[in-house]
């Protein structure tokens, strides 16, 4: 009795390997985000003015979210190209040791990027206009 056991698409071939040479990206991409980050602490340290808190704030973000999107390409990549089609392969992918390690580098930039969205960006107050009647 034989089985059918469905290949991999070639869609799912073709994304594998693109994330593949996004992933290897993403110390670079990291790096950036690092540098950045130190950047911004000592912009805010010196006291500088929220123009100049705003600017920092939104280069850190920007190298955060360049280094997430190569963080979950190599987490997809990790995973194997059978798990673009079956999440059940993308289930399996995150209980290895290498995938969890993914898992966890991806949750915690998607956390820093989030802290830094809410806290971390500062917010420019709007020139007032008056209306004269």
């Amino acid at each position: 009795m034989a089985f059918f056991r469905p290949g991999v698409s070639r869609e799912a071939e073709v994304r594998h390997h693109a994330d593949q040479e996004v992933g290897k990206s993403f110390p670079e991409f990291l790096e950036r985000a690092r540098t950045a980050e130190a950047e911004l602490r000592r912009v805010q340290a010196a006291g500088a003015s929220p123009e100049e808190l705003r600017a920092a704030g939104l280069v850190f973000d920007a190298a955060l979210t360049e280094a997430l999107r190569a963080a979950e390409a190599g987490q997809r990549a990790t995973f194997g190209p059978k798990a673009y089609d079956d999440r059940i392969r993308r289930r399996k992918g995150r209980a290895t040791p290498k995938g969890a390690e993914w898992t966890a580098e991806v949750n915690r930039l998607r956390t820093l990027r989030e802290e830094n969205r809410l806290t971390g960006i500062a917010r420019v107050p709007r020139p007032v206009t008056t209306v004269v009647r």
